[in-house]
């Protein structure tokens, strides 16, 4: 496993597996495919573990998280026989987003402002106060679509679940990461003398 993390493919896969964990359970419900797709889903995710554990930066640990979780319910729901546990991943990945942003804001430097220094050192007092704000933003962001995904994921509903979880979640934020960029750049042109 040493050599994984300098796998292009590999990384390019096992960083898929992440984002189309709702349209594989999804698919592998809907075709009796979950036999098979369990042990791969698993072996990605811990690849992706293994890629993550030497990477630097804030979002190193949520990603070991993450796949930690993944690779529990992969194996939970084979052992078990509980198909129906998979479809709380993104409750997971929520929740965990939650702690870390929510986390950090009680913390000298909110998740985002460290974020932030990675491109601009130097932030301006403005633009940490701006990422405390974005940090807040996040932090609802997660509570409201934690709370969506819970609630598709209770339903059982595999339509309403695979579009929440594997469309509309994603779409939402995209256009939160859109909208804080767009605004962002306006607050940076407005600074600039």
């Amino acid at each position: 496993m040493r050599g994984l993390g300098s796998q292009p493919l590999l990384r390019l896969a096992t960083g898929a597996i992440v984002l189309a964990w709702p349209l594989l359970v999804g698919f592998g419900l809907a075709h009796n495919g979950l036999h098979w797709l369990l042990p791969l889903m698993a072996l990605l995710l811990l690849a992706r573990l293994f890629q993550v554990r030497k990477q630097a930066g804030p979002m190193r640990r949520v990603l070991q998280t993450v796949a930690l979780a993944g690779i529990a319910l992969c194996a939970a729901s084979a052992l078990l026989k509980a198909h129906q546990l998979l479809l709380f991943y993104p409750v997971v990945v929520n929740a965990v987003m939650l702690a870390v942003f929510g986390g950090s804001l009680w913390s000298a430097m909110p998740l985002v402002e460290r974020l932030a220094r990675l491109h601009e050192p130097n932030l301006p007092p403005q633009g940490v106060r701006y990422t405390r704000q974005v940090t807040r933003i996040w932090c609802l962001f997660f509570i409201v679509n934690g709370t969506i995904a819970l609630f598709t994921a209770l339903q059982g509903d595999m339509r309403l679940w695979t579009a929440w979880n594997g469309v509309i979640a994603y779409l939402l934020m995209g256009s939160l990461m859109a909208g804080e960029w767009l605004v962002r750049r306006r607050l940076m042109k407005r600074e600039q003398p």
